[in-house]
This record gives C-alpha cells, structure tokens and sequence, in this order.
C-alpha cells in the first residue's frame, strides 16, 4: 500500500513538472517571438537613422529640438517620473509596475536621441522595452505577480538577445542584474527559450551580431597575467568613476534645472559645442565603430573620458538610450591604451576592458565572461576570467541601476541585502 502511495506521489509531482514546463515553454516561445519582432524592429530602425545621421553630421545642430520633442512625448503620456532600467528591476522586485506606454516611448525617443547625435546605447532601451512588453503579456494571461515577474525577465532575455546578439549571456543577464549574488533560476527555462527564438527572429530577418577579432592573444604565463590583473583594478575604479558621473549629474540637474526643457536644451547646447571643438563624431549614438576600432589596437587617449562626458550629458538630461554600449566604448578605448603603454596585446586589452567595465557597471560576472566568450571567442579564456573576477571585486557595491539589489556581500559569505550605491 506504501509502495502505491509512493508511486502515485511520483506521478503527481512529474505531472507538476510536466505542466510547468509545457506552460513555460510554450509561453517563453511566444514571448520570444513576439518581443524578439518588436526589438528586430527597434535594432534596424537604430541601424537606419544611424546611419542617416552619419551621412548628415549636421543634425547634431537640431539636438536641442529632439530633447524638446523627446520632454514633450513624456508629458503628454503624462510619464513624468521616467526611470528607465530601474523600473524594470523595481517591477521584478515587486515595487513598482511598469506602464506599457513605457515601450512605444522607450522605442521612438531612443531612435531621436540617436537619430540627432545622442551619445547613447541601445541594451538598456531594449531591457526597457522587452521588460515592457513582457508585463503587458502577463498582465493580459492573467498570471499571478510572481509569474509576473518571470514574465519581465523573459521579455528581457529576449530583447537584450535580440539587438545585441549574445543569446546566451542575454538568458543569464536579466536573472542576474536583478539581485546580485541570488540568481532567479525559476526563470531558467523562459528566459533561455525566450532569448533563443528572439536571437533566431532577429538573425533571420538580418540583424546580426558583432563578433570581434582579437588580433593577439599572448600566451597565458605570469608577467601578462599581472598586466590583466593591473588593466582589471584600472577598470574597475574606471567602471565607478562612470557610474559616480552619471549619477551625480543628473544629480545637480535635477537641484539646479528642475524645468525638464531647460535641463535637456541645456545638456544640448553643451554637447553641439564640445562636438563642433571636438570636430569628430567619434561620440554620437553608440560608438560601435570607436569599439571595433579600439579591438583593432587603435584608440585615442582621450576617448574613455570624453564618452563618459557625452554620455552623462546626454542621459541625464532626459534624453534616452542605454548605457551599456557606453560603458564598452569605454572599456574598450581604455584598455587599447593601457595595451599601448604597457606593452601587451592592445587587441587584447581592449576586449578585457570592455568586458571588466561591463562587469563593474552592472555587478554581473556570469553575464561579462558569457558575453566574452560569445564575442570574442575563447582563445583569451583566462584572462576574462581573471579581469572579471578582479573587477567584480574591486568595482564595490556601485552600479548603473539604484534598484539593483546587493542581496550577499562581495567580500564575505554575508547577507546584506543592499541597493547598488549611485
């Protein structure tokens, strides 16, 4: 009687499983197909007015109008108290809910501030909008405020894949910025599904992702080994120093400029300035070029600092974007000089610092050493592993993203359950 007890038990339980997985799967396709359409169509209109604007560098001039437009689209959606990324996590905390209106806006001011010569990135309005779209889903499936959340995440896995072509880093990253050292592998299952069929979507209809060549990887031994540890403790302090001027001047924008318009016409004039000085476009949009460039082993010395400038003016003015790419552009340029100087592989150094930047902005390693190894390969290995580890560390409880939560230390087997310092 026992034994049939047992039997049955079993049986209930799979049957559970079972269940939990065909809704999983089936929605997380669904959800992939669906967000992955939306972010294909955000990727080649991004692509398109990029390039457009490259070809008329004039349109730098029209800045201030774009933030007025941009100020003017919020205010009549009445979405004043816009938080970008942060309300996506605050959504998967069960803090706040995010509006859908959140993805038509996200989506069109994105496109202006590049189409205008916004210094800007492209994954942090793709998080926003998937996420956004994945909560209109679960909202209209009726799920409950946990599946709820797992339903963000999807959304998110699917978008980041989408326009930036890492499906596995992607179905990683939205379980892991969330919270940092707690990983939500309940979304396991919906975010990998998610993230592969909106990876697949986007490559079959021609977006495609930049896998990048290290012209030079030096064998692993000591003395390289040191000089990624060296290059790894710069980037982390570099990846503060980011996160500090971003949020500390929108800060003092928000203090001293509290009219939105004035705030955004400022920042605008501020940045046509220093661009007609600069005489370069090197800083407009997202700066993939300056990267690729920089992985090739040429990068001006003064890059990683003038990218930070252009994109704290830029976001915190009310402009949108993301501020991932920024933070490559950033690694990247820096650590190509570092190369320079210290006589080790530029190529090399430049794809470590981009991936160490990464990692301190956004608090997470599993999604950096993933996203390595689906751009650059595996042939450098080791020291992603050990830059990763080392600005993990070092980068401290700063970040990108206020509503990121510190759940366990960084230094001790500790709780602490912390938000990520501004």
């Amino acid at each position: 009687m026992r034994q049939k007890e047992m039997i049955k038990f079993y049986v209930r339980r799979i049957q559970r499983n079972l269940v939990t997985f065909c809704k999983w799967g089936i929605f997380s396709v669904f959800t992939g197909l669906i967000v992955g359409a939306f972010s294909t169509l955000f990727a080649y209109c991004l692509l398109e007015v990029t390039e457009f604007r490259e070809k008329h560098p004039e349109l730098i001039l029209f800045l201030p109008a774009a933030g007025v437009l941009i100020v003017f689209l919020y205010q009549i959606f009445r979405y004043k108290n816009d938080k970008g990324t942060n309300l996506v996590l605050s959504t998967i905390h069960a803090e706040a809910e995010i509006p859908f209106k959140m993805a038509p806006l996200i989506f069109v001011s994105t496109l202006i501030t590049h189409l205008f010569g916004g210094s800007a990135g492209r994954e942090g309005a793709a998080l926003q909008l998937g996420g956004s779209i994945g909560n209109q889903l679960g909202r209209w499936f009726r799920f409950d405020d946990r599946d709820k959340r797992i339903v963000v995440m999807c959304g998110m896995s699917a978008a980041f894949s989408a326009v930036f072509g890492t499906p596995v880093a992607a179905a990683v990253f939205a379980m892991e910025v969330v919270s940092v050292g707690v990983m939500y592998y309940a979304a396991l299952v919906p975010c990998v599904f998610a993230s592969l069929v909106a990876s697949k979507f986007a490559t079959n209809m021609g977006i495609h992702s930049s896998v990048l060549q290290i012209k030079h990887v030096p064998a692993f031994h000591l003395f390289p080994s040191l000089k990624i540890i060296l290059l790894a403790l710069f980037c982390a302090a570099l990846s503060v120093l980011f996160c500090i001027a971003l949020h500390s001047l929108g800060d003092f924008y928000r203090a001293r400029l509290k009219n939105p318009y004035v705030r955004i016409l400022v920042s605008s004039v501020i940045i046509i300035l220093l661009t007609i000085l600069l005489q370069t476009s090197d800083y407009m949009g997202a700066g993939v070029e300056v990267i690729q460039r920089a992985v090739r082993g040429q990068a001006r010395p003064e890059a990683f600092v003038l990218k930070i400038i252009f994109t704290a003016l830029t976001l915190e003015a009310g402009f949108k974007g993301g501020e991932i790419v920024p933070s490559f552009f950033v690694g990247a340029t820096f650590g190509c000089l570092f190369g320079q100087i210290c006589g080790i592989s530029p190529s090399l150094c430049a794809a470590v610092g981009m991936i160490s930047v990464f990692c301190g902005v956004t608090n997470c390693p599993v999604s950096s050493i993933l996203i390595a190894f689906e751009l650059f390969g595996y042939d450098a290995v080791p020291y992603f592993l050990i830059a990763v580890s080392v600005s993990y560390l070092m980068s401290g409880y700063y970040g990108l993203y206020h509503d990121q939560t510190i759940v366990y230390s960084k230094y001790k087997a500790e709780y602490i359950n912390r938000k990520a310092q501004e």
